[in-house]
């Protein structure tokens, strides 16, 4: 059965309510803070439907009523109006996003960390899934002997490192020839089409005996197909303790626990991403939420693009009670910014994805 017009008023006016002061809301206290027009029995009694219809809850030891999963889902799907951004908001992440990034790496992680300073909850930014990026640089400096670091730098502006063994008699002069070698041959090759096999023909060129290329180019190889590897940036994890819903040690500890596990969360972000038919956020309430112990919170997600193409997520994630309507258009606007800064990363790097 759809809402009314009045129980739409009551239930947005609970959860704005809930939503600032994390207690059970009464009627009384609904009568006296907003301007109904009907009596504290009229209100008490669309309250108790609310209930009925499980829009709201009682918590055993209250009088007040709590949105449920329901309801909070017909708050942020039919009730609730998104915030303009301040200009001041505004200004504070373009500062923290914009200054001095040159690569996606360090991009994602000024995101997160805009995002968890100004919603106050936990934030997340998940690496582009880059398969179909293009090989644009590898390096391999020796830092000591038996020691190689292996850079990789992708179109997508992504650069990803790898510290790895290698025997101790190979040279610094013999490793860059063998870098040198790969990066000419696989230069402008996608992700997918980089195989051992390609690897192994480009170092060719490098005119050393396969007694020494086959000792190094297996981990070219593992260094450049992970760059491929989904990676998350995570933020703010601590400011969830500062929320009742997670006083209790059960809570706490589920949430953490579960948070822990990054390549859990990654997935299950990355898996969303894709099932999404790409509207601007998409909010996940309670039990929607498909992961142990992030029973008790809210997600909100949105992509962001490489070229025209989404790339990879950004993600807050709070109590049910958080406040949909700041968070919205504090992710918005963070997904534009990174936008426009890869957009002028992908320009530096050609023009091409």
């Amino acid at each position: 059965m759809p809402l009314d017009f009045r129980k739409k008023q009551i239930l947005q006016a609970i959860v704005d309510d809930y939503i600032e002061s994390a207690e059970p809301i009464a009627s009384k206290s609904l009568v006296s803070k907003h301007d109904f027009h009907v009596s504290s029995a009229t209100v008490r009694n669309e309250m108790a439907d609310l209930e009925l219809m499980g829009y709201l809850e009682q918590p055993h030891t209250s009088a007040g009523r709590i949105p449920s999963d329901k309801g909070y889902r017909e708050y942020v799907d039919s009730l609730m109006h998104v915030e303009e951004l301040s200009n001041e908001e505004a200004q504070e992440i373009s500062q923290r996003m914009t200054d001095s990034v040159e690569e996606l790496t360090g991009l994602l992680r000024k995101a997160s960390s805009a995002l968890a300073e100004q919603t106050g909850y936990m934030s997340l930014a998940l690496s582009p899934r880059l398969h179909k990026s293009y090989l644009t640089q590898l390096k391999m400096m020796m830092i000591e002997p038996g020691k190689v670091l292996v850079v990789v730098v992708l179109s997508a502006g992504v650069v990803k490192d790898r510290l790895v063994r290698i025997p101790d008699f190979l040279n610094a002069d013999q490793v860059f020839q063998i870098s040198r070698a790969i990066e000419s041959g696989l230069c402008g090759k996608s992700l997918e089409e980089i195989t051992l096999v390609t690897v192994t023909t480009a170092a060719r060129d490098a005119h050393l005996p396969d007694s020494l290329l086959n000792q190094i180019l297996y981990e070219a190889y593992t260094a450049i197909k992970q760059a491929d590897n989904l990676e998350i940036y995570m933020d703010g994890t601590n400011h969830m303790l500062s929320f009742p819903e997670f006083h209790d040690n059960n809570r706490a500890r589920g949430l953490f626990d579960t948070l822990s596990k990054d390549g859990i969360i990654a997935g299950y972000v990355n898996e969303v991403g894709e099932s999404s038919t790409t509207p601007s956020y998409m909010i996940r309430i309670g039990q929607e939420i498909q992961l142990v112990g992030l029973h008790d919170c809210s997600f909100i997600t949105t992509t962001y693009n490489v070229g025209d193409k989404i790339a990879g997520n950004i993600g807050v994630i709070g109590p049910k009670r958080m406040d949909y309507s700041k968070v919205i258009s504090q992710i918005s606007f963070v997904r534009t910014t990174i936008n426009d800064q890869l957009k002028k990363l992908k320009e530096a790097n050609g023009g091409t994805e």
